[in-house]
């Protein structure tokens, strides 16, 4: 069944349709939430949310892009907002931005043959790598992490973000250069404390 067809089941009110659209989105849209906020249970709670707003907002859809882009928009949409309000809990002095930063780390297993020490440097690095990434502007945090994570093409990000294919383009170089920056800055910076 194409997008139209099944959009076109749904604005009709037809038996099942919208439980077709949730089992045909519903596994990119939770790793596309799982992507920004890196915490399962956070990830399908937002596209539990995602769903929600695609349901009532169904029949205002202006078909403008497909409609998957128009889900995947809705689902980085809720993923940002979540995210600022951890940040604002943080700077708050709540602790859960702290703890998912740790939890976060804590779900990427280390080879068995590392000792203590290297899993250690490795949770650092990422740690360093997410805050780096999280210190990006948002468009071009956004763009990477649904290039580089997701797996999405130029255009399908672009209709994602409402924006042009150059944009995307200059969004995903800038990061990536504005990524190296910061990380060579800070391993720079730890050369010198040895």
């Amino acid at each position: 069944m194409n997008e139209e067809q099944l959009l076109s089941d749904i604005q009709e009110g037809k038996s099942g349709a919208f439980q077709r659209l949730v089992e045909l989105y519903q596994n990119q849209v939770i790793n596309i939430c799982y992507r920004f906020v890196r915490d399962k249970t956070d990830a399908e709670d937002l596209a539990q949310e995602t769903f929600i707003e695609v349901y009532f907002s169904i029949n205002r859809f202006r078909q403008q892009s497909s409609l998957g882009t128009w889900i995947h928009r809705i689902a980085v949409s809720k993923s940002l907002d979540l995210l600022k309000q951890y940040s604002r809990l943080k700077r708050g002095g709540g602790s859960q931005g702290t703890v998912r930063l740790d939890a976060r780390a804590v779900d990427i297993p280390a080879p068995s043959w590392t000792g203590p020490d290297r899993i250690l440097e490795d949770k650092e690095s990422l740690d360093i790598l997410t805050q780096a990434l999280n210190s990006l502007p948002k468009k071009q945090h956004v763009a990477l992490i649904l290039s580089t994570y997701d797996g999405m093409t130029y255009q399908e990000i672009a209709d994602t973000l409402g924006t042009s294919l150059s944009a995307v383009e200059s969004l995903i170089y800038r990061a990536r250069e504005n990524l190296k920056k910061k990380l060579r800055t800070y391993y720079e910076r730890s050369v010198k404390k040895s």
